[in-house]
């Protein structure tokens, strides 16, 4: 993927029983994108699993990666991460039980469709709020 397309970044807050996401944050060149509790933060999330700075993403010289600074943790396809490389679609559960965020780079059109999820959370009692869904986005088909 081109550098052009690793400047623009959108992340998709998504809920568990509802395929359309519950909100969406676009951003293009930033380089660190800080995500916690507080209005400080370029995505602010009201859960009491969140903390006031959570995580942030950053900009690296071989793409993005995801940083832990929460006490609950980071989790990607159910395991802890405390610095982890973000991948384009990846879904990041703040908390074990908390919000899910999916990380998608290059230019998403305002259209999302979702598909089912392909794995389960972690299993564990009270995890209403685990994401049941992946959003799937189409990408223009400008030229690069």
């Amino acid at each position: 993927m081109g550098s052009a397309n690793m400047d623009k970044i959108t992340l998709f807050l998504l809920r568990a029983s509802n395929p359309v996401p519950a909100q969406v944050w676009k951003f293009e060149g930033e380089s660190v994108i800080r995500i916690g509790r507080l209005a400080d933060n370029h995505v602010v999330l009201y859960s009491s699993v969140v903390s006031r700075h959570h995580l942030e993403l950053k900009r690296t010289s071989s793409g993005w990666e995801v940083v832990n600074l929460g006490a609950n943790g980071t989790y990607v396809g159910g395991k802890r991460v405390e610095k982890s490389p973000v991948s384009d679609g990846m879904v990041l559960c703040i908390a074990d039980t908390g919000p899910h965020l999916q990380v998608c780079f290059g230019d998403v059109d305002s259209e999302v469709s979702v598909t089912p999820r392909t794995t389960s959370p972690p299993s564990t009692p009270g995890n209403e709020t685990a994401s049941s869904t992946f959003l799937k986005k189409k990408r223009s088909q400008s030229s690069s």
